[in-house]
């Protein structure tokens, strides 16, 4: 997003952090409500032209979401969209991607408050890896033949009771509703909406074997100093790395043959 959309998309972050701060907001309710309206908004093209018109003034705009969501969603969202729809965007998709940011950001927040965030991370990491390795399995979830309700009891076979149930909520959406993304590229982008939660950045480590204990905090204090943020590993094994270690933040590229040569490195860069 640019312009008017990213400035509107940052202030309904705020609008949604002052209202998940509250205890008396259910996120993951807010988290569906959320997802609704953006695949409301996502086919019904007209709509949400007429919610986006810049012709239009932003207060008539809110009064018309609340008259559409009244007595459909709670008060909580009603509220949230109707600051959206008062905003300028610069294209009228934008308004669905920062509705379904928001969906996503929510159910991450219920997460965090139950204290099962790094587990949510975690698990988004491995579904996609095990995604990328298996060509059936990602045949199946992208499959456009295949209907919504098929894909969910799939999901619902691999996922249900082996994740949290924000994982398997944010999958699923991607996965029947993925809005012309990769499902790589979406599975990416919730990751990184993740680590964002805990203002982390995410470092994707493979080594030829698993790290120690010891390894893995000398690692991730390293590039702490670094990068001057606080780091999320996402660990992955891959004997083709002979010995060695890889470590990718972002589109850097870190190799080592150790932990400590990382450690060494981050030193080096830091001088």
């Amino acid at each position: 997003m640019n312009g008017a959309s990213r400035e509107a998309l940052a202030a309904a972050r705020e609008r949604l952090d002052a209202l998940t701060d509250s205890t008396s907001v259910d996120a993951t309710q807010l988290a569906a409500e959320l997802a609704a309206v953006t695949a409301l908004l996502d086919r019904e093209v007209s709509l949400r032209r007429v919610l986006t018109d810049p012709a239009q003034a932003g207060e008539a705009k809110a009064e018309l979401a609340q008259r559409l969501l009244g007595g459909q969603v709670s008060g909580s969202t009603a509220d949230l969209v109707s600051g959206l729809v008062r905003s300028r965007w610069s294209q009228s998709r934008d308004l669905v991607d920062a509705l379904e940011e928001l969906a996503n950001t929510a159910d991450l927040t219920a997460a965090q408050k139950a204290g099962t965030l790094d587990d949510v991370e975690d698990e988004l990491f491995r579904f996609g890896r095990i995604v990328s390795s298996n060509t059936e399995l990602r045949a199946a979830l992208t499959n456009r033949k295949a209907t919504a309700s098929a894909k969910r009891e799939l999901l619902r076979s691999l996922l249900g009771g082996r994740a949290d149930a924000a994982t398997e909520r944010l999958v699923t959406r991607l996965v029947t509703a993925p809005r012309g993304r990769s499902l790589e590229a979406g599975l990416e982008s919730l990751s990184k909406l993740a680590a964002e939660r805990r203002d982390r950045v995410v470092a994707v480590v493979t080594s030829a074997v698993p790290l120690t204990g010891p390894q893995k905090l000398r690692l991730g204090a390293a590039l702490a100093k670094l990068y001057g943020r606080r780091m999320h590993l996402n660990l992955d094994v891959d004997p083709e790395v002979l010995g060695g270690i890889r470590v990718q933040v972002g589109d850097e590229v870190i190799n080592g043959s150790l932990a400590d040569r990382i450690e060494d490195a981050a030193r080096r860069m830091a001088s």
